[in-house]
């Protein structure tokens, strides 16, 4: 089973303005071929289908807690999205729709993702930077644990190079601070794979990292998680469960070459995280409604009622 924390895994600074063609680029990292919503799929059913789990207890508990990260990577990037579709924060709602016959939304007619407002209300979905959708043929799992483990090595490697895609196109700072993040992430799943590759055949798959040769600290938004070793950590996403993963990441294993220097950890629970950001409501737009005063005063109530 899955606990939700009302949390981000990195903290996101807010927009510098509303850039809804930024968004359209990020939603590539969400809904396409080797986007979050593929490395959560591949690895989710693969966890759910692994045969053997308690014989083969490491590779089963590393797929496992790796799907958990990759919900969260789901969730980091959909806000990343809303965030730029939505502009800077705000402290206050709305409280009037203003005058709808005026065009008050003119110029989301010319923006690349249309959609992302007229179906979604500048909202997340998963699809990629054009709008088609993302697809069930993302998804391998083959039941055969050493060809898993190479598609996911391959999958990692791929969406490495597609991040580093999608960040040299964006300047604000929300997502290329996604991007960042998601680098140094990917680049940890990568070599995870790689070692597991290596426990179960004997091939040292790890020498063929990083593939693609990205260098992070060419980076400045890897810089900080660099910093604190988050290349060096795997998470449990769990209180008491898949240790046993620290038999393939651990062990003297070492940072990759390039990265600073230091053995590899297995941390349970769950990285600290950062908050989760207000969207401001646009009722001309009906988000949350044209009369949101009337919303909030009841749910205003709900709440005291629950305390």
């Amino acid at each position: 089973m899955f606990m939700r924390v009302d949390k981000l895994q990195a903290e996101l600074p807010a927009p510098k303005k509303k850039d809804p063609n930024a968004a359209a680029a990020l939603q590539e990292l969400l809904g396409g071929k080797y986007g979050e919503m593929s490395t959560l799929g591949n690895y989710m059913f693969q966890s759910f289908n692994f045969r053997s789990k308690d014989k083969l207890k490491p590779f089963y508990h590393l797929v496992a807690s790796i799907t958990a990260e990759e919900l969260g990577h789901v969730e980091l990037v959909s806000n990343g999205v809303a965030m730029l579709n939505n502009g800077p924060d705000n402290d206050g709602d709305e409280t009037d729709g203003g005058d709808i016959s005026d065009a008050p939304h003119e110029l989301m007619k010319d923006i690349r993702l249309a959609a992302s407002f007229y179906s979604n209300g500048g909202g997340s979905t998963p699809v990629n930077s054009n709008g088609a959708p993302w697809n069930n043929d993302f998804i391998t799992t083959t039941g055969n644990v050493v060809t898993d483990l190479l598609h996911n090595f391959h999958l990692e490697c791929g969406a490495r190079l597609h991040k580093l895609r999608v960040y040299e196109t964006l300047t604000d700072p929300t997502g290329r601070e996604v991007c960042g993040y998601l680098l140094v992430r990917g680049s940890v799943h990568a070599h995870a794979y790689a070692l597991a590759l290596k426990q179960i055949t004997g091939v040292e798959i790890e020498k063929m990292l990083p593939t693609p040769n990205i260098n992070l600290s060419k980076i400045p938004e890897c810089q900080k998680y660099l910093d604190e070793g988050s290349h060096r950590r795997l998470y449990t996403f769990s209180p008491n469960d898949y240790k046993s993963m620290s038999g393939i990441w651990g062990g003297g294993e070492m940072a990759l070459p390039g990265d600073p220097q230091g053995e590899l950890e297995v941390v349970d629970g769950m990285p600290e995280g950062g908050k989760i950001h207000q969207l401001t409501g646009v009722p001309s737009a009906f988000t949350p409604d044209y009369a949101p005063e009337e919303m909030f005063e009841i749910a205003e109530k709900l709440y005291k009622k629950s305390r």
